[in-house]
């Protein structure tokens, strides 16, 4: 008897971990891989004299452009936060922590508990990884950190004592892939859909926000110009589009929600 329940508890725990079985979770995993190989390819094309010369010119055409439109305010929200030390520490650690942390972890929370839905925010991220790639390739852009003439600060090293420019920073991150902000895209990309799936009313509330959070969060650390964000909105809209678009084609796979069939993709 204990054996048959300890058995069945096992099998419900592997439904659970595994609802599609292991060798679905393998091929999310490549996937995510595959676009994060992309990134490196890409970063290898600009990681040069060259690369970096027209990347912070075009960071220099972009505060153009926004003093032209009136909303280059980037160096007076990063003031105004450095005043506070809780609001830009805690700006620098969820900078470092919602491209990792929160969006790993939010993935994971929509593999194991809205399996349904996770393949059409897996759909989304594939799409705007892709649209991320073309811009970097075609418009790498310096942060603002780099312009500290105009009163920018890299607030995230101050916050680690680890220097954006160190080795270790360059190896994994590409320092000129700001256009589109993927940290704003991330953030739509799974704060609407949690907001949506939440039987909460604060916990709608707070992925509704999330996404306005990380924004403030992004400029605050002066790692992207509002334009990048712009931009990362735009991205997220387009892929939420395609990936409706590719869910008429498999509704019962791919389709945001519950499906009469089981979700395999």
């Amino acid at each position: 008897m204990f054996a048959k329940m300890t058995l069945a508890r096992l099998r419900s725990l592997q439904a659970r971990l595994l609802p599609n079985g292991i060798l679905d979770v393998v091929r999310q995993v490549l996937l995510f891989a595959a676009a994060y190989y992309g990134y490196r390819l890409v970063r290898g094309g600009i990681d040069d004299p060259q690369g970096a010369t027209v990347a912070f010119d075009n960071a220099r055409q972009v505060i153009h452009v926004e003093q032209t439109l009136g909303f280059f305010v980037e160096p007076s929200v990063q003031a105004w936060a450095s005043t506070k030390p809780a609001i830009i520490d805690g700006a620098s650690w969820m900078y470092l922590n919602c491209q990792s942390s929160v969006t790993v972890g939010a993935l994971v929370f929509l593999y194991l508990f809205h399996n349904k839905s996770f393949y059409f925010v897996r759909n989304m991220f594939v799409v705007a990884m892709g649209i991320a790639l073309v811009g970097y390739t075609l418009l790498p852009t310096a942060p603002p950190r780099f312009f500290p003439e105009w009163g920018f600060v890299d607030s995230v090293a101050d916050f680690t004592g680890v220097s954006h420019d160190s080795v270790a920073v360059n190896a994994i991150f590409n320092p000129y892939a700001a256009v589109p902000s993927m940290h704003v895209c991330f953030a739509l990309m799974i704060g609407i859909p949690l907001a949506r799936l939440a039987k909460h009313r604060i916990t709608r509330v707070l992925w509704g926000v999330y996404p306005l959070l990380v924004t403030f969060v992004i400029v605050a650390t002066g790692n992207h110009f509002l334009s990048d964000a712009i931009l990362g909105a735009f991205t997220a809209a387009i892929s939420a589009g395609v990936a409706t678009w590719l869910a008429r084609a498999r509704p019962a796979a791919w389709a945001f929600g519950d499906a009469s069939a089981p979700a395999k993709a």
